[in-house]
């Protein structure tokens, strides 16, 4: 009997033994469907980074322009202070303005916007840039 009994014991060991692998499989299975490589996150990042710094480029370069200048003046708003100001903006801040900035460069050079409105676009965008940097 106590032969019986320890052979009872030693299947049942041997059983939990062979359940231990089957459990865990499906358990890493969706883990890792859920897991992001360092290397997809760095690229990610790398991507998000370059596309901030394009877009702070694009407004700068906006705000670089004689027009652009000239709409400073009028509002004694300083290029420093604006140049300064940009790369404090978040992210889609930086996005949005750049569009807008792109958008109203193109509609100017295609002769859809006059001076004066370019102008008032610029200040407009000035007093954007300002606000959303002091708050």
């Amino acid at each position: 009997m106590p032969q019986s009994n320890l052979r009872k014991q030693y299947l049942r060991a041997l059983a939990v033994l062979m359940m231990i692998p089957m459990l865990a499989l499906p358990l890493k299975a969706q883990t890792s469907d859920h897991i992001v490589s360092s290397q997809v996150l760095q690229q990610k990042v790398q991507s998000q980074s370059n596309a901030r710094q394009q877009n702070i480029q694009t407004v700068q370069k906006f705000f670089a322009t004689p027009l652009a200048h000239r709409a400073m003046q009028v509002e004694q708003v300083s290029p420093e202070q604006i140049q300064k100001a940009i790369p404090t903006l978040s992210s889609s801040e930086l996005a949005n303005l750049s569009a807008r900035a792109s958008h109203a460069q193109q509609q100017f050079a295609a002769g859809a916007l006059t001076t004066s409105q370019m102008l008032l676009l610029i200040i407009v965008l000035l007093i954007v840039v300002i606000l959303v940097a002091v708050h």
